[in-house]
């Protein structure tokens, strides 16, 4: 009897499954993820998806394409390159560009290298990979390019180029070198080092795609996917909204969790913050990477093909009850893919650099621990696991739970436990409300406890022209002096300089060169300010007013000011990262020198013969500061 019920129920969920009906929005969604697939041919097989499909793209406004695309129907346009890494959207663009100003689908669907479209009063040739162009066509390709840009009077065409950035000098190369090539490599060369658009004196703009901002494009991509008209296919899934929370589709419970109606988008900004923070370590993620991240985030589970779900997994998934193994907060960090999968994708090396789930705080993992049982614990225990029944109190994390305190002696068990008090970090950084931040100590989840301090008091300050407070520059210094000093000084309004006498990087300097002011004062002063360039903070020293002594600057990033944040607390310089100590070091030898023109322009100014000579050695008081000690020499 029981074998023919059994039977019966199987022979249901299989006529059920056959009837129900699948997404082809999700099926084209899986096209984005970690899938394996030709990146040469990405573009080309996301529109054979969508036709296949017969889905709407994804689009999202992309930074400069309309500026492109009204300085192609001017009356006097501009050629254009488009530089930057594979992903940025450089194939993208041309194929807007292309049938925004007349191109047809159809041509473009041929995958030809170069395009021909008129315009107003010349012809716009597209070419859309420079590099697949082969070499003799280069040869007479390249001196009509460099036509259009040195002489845009005498030809009638202009150009819109597309290369990745490490190709695009290279394939300068290969054309005869006359005046006219070597103009234009050296004008594109000039545009890329110092990171500008265009020249006035040629005809051409330069626009380096990677320089977008993460977060910025992240924020569009998001609202992209997540307002498409793919997801109404879902309305009528019987898994959206099931009477049993553990039976709901992972793929719904994702995407409304993104959505983040229920929290003020709150994972959505803990996602942006660190998008900023990589994009402050100088990790540029571009659009491809940014779509797989949102693909996956969406769809991820270990335990299906690609790793990826679809609609024809969600019966099985439900089943068996391992939708919490799709959780989000990990589909983020890639934990569904396999180590090889993730140390090779650019967005999830740059996520897990941050160590959220490997790092923790004593008290987060005694709320997931004993939360349940110790009444100091009890209610944030409810607020922070009990509510969440889907990811966090599911049923797999209260069994491996009981089990870990019941001091069960599998080794399988503990280590079941362990990986489930992973995830629940990751996800618990996700979902702290933002009013405890601070009070739950929510960066401790962290490799950089300081990132929040440095998003939200220096980076977004000055990105509103806004000044940044004292107490952090303060903050600094201290750092700073106890790096250049190699003691444990505690000054602060003034940036300490001192050598072991002849020898700038010495460990421990203690003979005094100068004090320099941190309050602007006769043409000293320390500061932070936004490196307009780099939309980045530059950490700025001014030694003097005279024009011939040049403040100097020191690119403040999140690892510097980390660093110097936890030197500052008393730690160590060779305790976190012997790069940035070295990179203090070579900081402070370009100030002694620049101590140096200061003092040769105060001598020249000073015309008395010098009878003696002043060593000044530094001493610290009983409160850690740093005072000198004068020792005269007759000459």
């Amino acid at each position: 009897m029981i074998g023919y019920i059994y039977l019966s129920l199987i022979t249901l969920i299989m006529n059920y499954n056959s009837t129900f009906k699948k997404s082809k929005w999700i099926t084209f969604l899986r096209q984005y993820g970690p899938i394996p697939r030709n990146d040469n041919m990405y573009d080309e097989a996301i529109q054979r998806a969508l036709k296949k499909n017969k889905i709407q793209p994804i689009c999202f406004e992309t930074p400069y394409l309309q500026e492109l695309i009204d300085n192609f129907q001017s009356d006097f346009p501009k050629s254009v390159i488009l530089t930057g890494t594979a992903g940025d959207g450089k194939t993208f663009c041309c194929r807007e560009i292309w049938e925004k100003l007349g191109g047809s689908k159809e041509e473009w669907e041929t995958n030809q290298e170069i395009y021909k479209l008129p315009l107003l009063q010349k012809t716009l040739i597209i070419i859309k990979d420079l590099s697949a162009i082969q070499d003799e066509e280069k040869t007479q390709l390249l001196p009509q390019i460099a036509e259009g840009i040195i002489n845009p009077y005498h030809t009638d065409k202009v150009y819109l180029i597309a290369a990745n950035d490490g190709q695009l000098i290279e394939a300068w190369n290969v054309a005869e070198n006359t005046p006219q090539i070597e103009k234009a490599r050296q004008l594109i060369e000039t545009l890329l080092v110092e990171e500008k658009r265009e020249n006035p004196e040629f005809n051409l703009l330069l626009y380096n795609l990677s320089r977008l901002n993460n977060e910025e494009i992240f924020s569009r991509i998001l609202d992209a996917v997540l307002n498409h008209p793919g997801w109404e296919e879902c309305s009528q899934c019987p898994y959206q909204t099931p009477t049993d929370s553990q039976q709901r589709c992972p793929i719904w419970e994702n995407k409304t969790r993104l959505d983040g109606k229920n929290d003020q988008q709150l994972m959505r900004q803990r996602i942006i913050d660190l998008l900023e923070l990589s994009r402050h370590k100088g990790t540029h993620l571009p659009i491809r990477q940014l779509l797989l991240l949102i693909s996956n985030i969406i769809l991820g589970h270990p335990d299906v093909k690609d790793k990826l779900l679809n609609c024809n997994q969600i019966p099985k998934i439900t089943t068996q009850k391992t939708g919490y193994l799709a959780s989000p907060y990990s589909n983020l960090f890639g934990e569904n893919l396999s180590s090889r999968k993730r140390n090779k994708t650019d967005v999830f090396v740059a996520l897990r650099y941050f160590g959220i789930g490997t790092e923790s705080s004593n008290y987060i993992d005694n709320i997931l621990i004993f939360g349940e049982d110790d009444p100091d614990l009890k209610q944030d225990y409810e607020n922070l696991v009990l509510t969440d029944t889907f990811y966090g109190a599911h049923q797999q994390f209260r069994i491996a739970q009981k089990s870990y305190l019941e001091s069960n002696d599998s080794q399988d068990s503990k280590e079941e436990f362990l990986n489930i008090l992973h995830t629940q970090r990751q996800r618990l950084f996700f979902t702290i409300p933002q009013h405890r931040v601070a009070e739950l100590k929510l960066w401790e989840l962290t490799a950089f406890q300081y990132a929040g301090d440095y998003l939200e008091q220096v980076c977004r300050p000055l990105k509103q022209n806004q000044t940044i407070p004292k107490y952090l520059i303060f903050k600094i210094v201290k750092g700073i002096n106890r790096i250049f000093t190699g003691l444990l000084i505690n000054n602060q309004d003034q940036l300490v300089l001192a050598t072991s006498g002849s020898y700038s990087q010495a460990k421990i300097s203690r003979v005094f060169e100068e004090y320099i002011s941190v309050i602007k004062k006769r043409g000293e002063s320390v500061t932070v300010e936004l490196n307009t360039d780099h939309n980045t903070p530059d950490f700025i020293i001014s030694l003097s007013s005279h024009p011939e002594v040049d403040p100097i600057k020191l690119r403040l990033n999140l690892t510097r000011y980390e660093y110097l944040n936890r030197v500052a607390e008393g730690a160590l310089p060779s305790n976190f990262s012997q790069e940035c100590y070295e990179d203090m070091l070579a900081f402070k030898t370009r100030l002694l020198g620049q101590l140096n023109i200061r003092r040769q322009k105060e001598e020249e100014a000073d015309e008395t013969e010098a009878s003696e000579m002043i060593i000044r050695l530094l001493e610290l008081n009983a409160d850690g500061i740093a005072n000198e000690r004068t020792l005269e020499i007759q000459l």
